[in-house]
């Protein structure tokens, strides 16, 4: 069983996670069945971005990324403190460790801040939200910005709006299965 780790921040945007659970469910039901989904934040419970309240199975402290395959990282928006748990040094560690162990990480929007803040980005091509004030925050890390809606370097993937949700999600299950499978579960949810 191949296990993704959905890495969550106070602020997180839900539909930004929702397609990690959702590409990974459908192909526990529909797919090959080998990928499970698990979440973890620095508290049981986490606030969604417009303050939904989720209870994660994991905290960071309790994770040993050894038994993971992937990482899963959304965004969210800052208004809802996104940025004070995705800058912190727990979360910020676990993405040092799963890129340490050569595993696969997949961020949505500004999902990519905490890993360019993390170091895992210096001196990679990398993307994030379409705002001038994002990419610059990226490119202050020692990232090489690209302006195009989907970047992958070195098994990390960044993307620049929940419009690239779905298509970074399906390149995960891909990473952990086949591309034949990720087809396979993107004509089943209609994509």
């Amino acid at each position: 069983m191949k296990k993704v780790l959905l890495l969550l921040a106070d602020g997180f945007e839900i539909y930004e996670a929702s397609v990690f659970i959702d590409v990974i469910g459908w192909n526990q039901v529909e797919g090959d069945k080998s990928t499970r989904l698990f979440t973890c934040g620095l508290r049981k419970e986490i606030k969604s971005s417009f303050n939904q309240r989720f209870i994660v199975d994991y905290l960071v402290s309790d994770i040993d990324v050894s038994e993971f395959d992937a990482l899963a990282v959304p965004g969210g928006f800052e208004v809802y403190g996104f940025y004070k748990d995705a800058y912190d040094e727990q979360f910020l560690d676990i993405i040092r460790d799963f890129k340490a162990q050569g595993k696969f990480i997949a961020s949505v929007c500004v999902g990519a801040l905490p890993l360019g803040k993390s170091g895992i980005l210096k001196g990679k091509k990398a993307t994030t939200y379409n705002n001038p004030i994002r990419r610059a925050a990226l490119q202050e890390f020692g990232v090489e910005v690209i302006n195009q809606p989907i970047v992958t370097s070195d098994d990390v993937v960044t993307s620049w709006n929940p419009s690239t949700d779905i298509d970074v999600a399906l390149h995960l299950l891909e990473k952990l299965t086949t591309k034949s499978n990720a087809d396979k579960v993107r004509r089943l949810m209609g994509f």
